[in-house]
């Protein structure tokens, strides 16, 4: 259960990202990966690992963007 609630998150998480990756809207990113954190520990608390590591992924994703756009753009 804990997995598919973290899929889920994840997956939100990963549209917003994407999103975030339009110019001025990096800024979006301060907001997604703490949902991505969350997101990864809910994953750890069930059975499977895709909900964790979708959610590392995104948070990789995150803080990618943020170093390309100087943390704020």
């Amino acid at each position: 259960m804990f997995n598919i609630v973290s899929v889920i998150i994840g997956l939100v998480a990963l549209v917003l990202a994407v999103v975030a990756f339009l110019p001025l809207l990096g800024w979006a990113n301060w907001l997604i990966i703490p949902l991505a954190i969350i997101g990864a520990g809910v994953g750890t608390l069930g059975g499977g690992t895709a909900g964790r590591n979708l959610n590392l992924f995104v948070i990789v994703v995150g803080i990618v963007r943020l170093m390309l756009g100087g943390g704020i753009l």
